[in-house]
């Protein structure tokens, strides 16, 4: 038994230590990422001038987007509840408080982790697999990234964009188009397949994966069937319109007197640039692209600079704010919400 027990650990073994190795060079590319958009944005501006370009002439207008942004929040808490509803009822303020924890752990880890911390948190709170939980989150970003692809399209057709975007936004909306297949197929793939495939496997990996395929389908048949979903598609469009006019309040406090509808491109851009999981709160690449969606309209680069150092930290702060107050509230600190995000990474079949 020993004999044969041993190479099976070591490969478990090994298998968990590559595991680290490749999310710690995840880490490392997303932090150098961030510098490197830093560095362009930041490079050829004068500090003086850019600390004059970070000045807020109309604090009443920075205060009601901070409140619409909250909101944003508490939109996308009801349509978390409406998708958990098959795996248990949860009040929408305590799917909220979910939502926050796993946004402030994005605030101190990249890759967004987070997203595995508010599915561990809700599983502890329903007394339900973390596998069973999956499905509403992975539904939540197919929701968004339609709705973002949509909305570009729309763009496209009324306001000259930049080639590079609108190539982007195809870019997404063939990975929108990609993800549909893949939850039809599992949707009405044969559950039972699935199982015997996970219990008729000579390999643990195999057996492990082949079970949390049959799990994570089980969850988004019993999404599809919730009829809550077009209900939720309805809350993605409430929260983008939430932010472009928390991202136009902004630009009218700084005194950026552009149109709505410029708002609307700049929100989009930043949307894209930033959808690709990279460092912390999307340090460097909410800049860059925040820059670059001005640039198209005229705005010079210090004042762009120095309003996406606004936009940052007037989202953001209240974000950290009650961000850790969800996770006080939740009876658990830090270091144990990272490790478990850490061990979810490395192992998404665990319950």
């Amino acid at each position: 038994m020993d004999r044969t027990a041993t190479p099976l650990t070591s490969r478990g073994t090994a298998a968990r230590s590559s595991d680290k190795r490749h999310f710690w060079l995840k880490r490392a590319l997303a932090y150098f990422l961030a510098l490197a958009c830093l560095v362009w944005v930041f490079h050829d501006i004068h500090v003086g001038q850019l600390l004059a370009a970070m000045s807020i002439t109309n604090w009443r207008f920075v205060t009601l987007a901070v409140i619409i942004d909250i909101l944003t929040y508490v939109l996308q808490g009801v349509r978390w509840k409406l998708l958990l509803a098959p795996v248990g009822q949860l009040s929408w303020l305590r799917s909220t408080q979910g939502i926050y924890a796993g946004l402030f752990i994005n605030e101190l880890v990249p890759l967004r982790l987070g997203e595995l911390v508010r599915a561990f948190l809700v599983s502890r709170w329903l007394s339900s697999q973390f596998t069973l939980v999956l499905p509403s989150i992975i539904v939540e970003r197919f929701l968004d990234a339609f709705w973002l692809a949509a909305a570009i399209g729309l763009a496209a057709i009324l306001v000259p964009l930049p080639k590079e975007f609108i190539k982007a936004g195809c870019a997404l909306g063939a990975i929108v188009l990609l993800m549909a297949s893949l939850f039809l197929w599992l949707v009405f793939r044969n559950e039972k397949g699935l199982q015997h495939t996970a219990e008729s496997s000579a390999s643990r990996v195999l057996r492990r994966v082949g079970r949390f395929a049959s799990q994570f389908a089980h969850g988004l048949r019993d999404i599809r069937t919730s009829h809550r979903i077009l209900l939720a598609a309805l809350l993605s469009v409430a929260m983008l319109g939430c932010q472009v006019l928390a991202l136009w309040f902004v630009m009218l406090g700084c005194r950026i007197d552009l149109l709505l509808r410029a708002g609307t491109i700049v929100l989009l851009i930043v949307r894209l640039g930033t959808a690709i999981p990279n460092a912390p709160a999307n340090v460097g690449s909410s800049q860059l692209f925040t820059v670059l969606a001005l640039s198209l309209f005229g705005v010079e680069k210090t004042v762009a600079a120095g309003f996406s150092i606004v936009y940052f930290l007037a989202l953001t702060a209240p974000l950290w704010v009650i961000g850790l107050c969800a996770i006080s509230a939740a009876g658990m600190n830090l270091s144990t919400l990272r490790s478990e995000a850490a061990a979810l990474h490395y192992d998404p079949g665990r319950s």
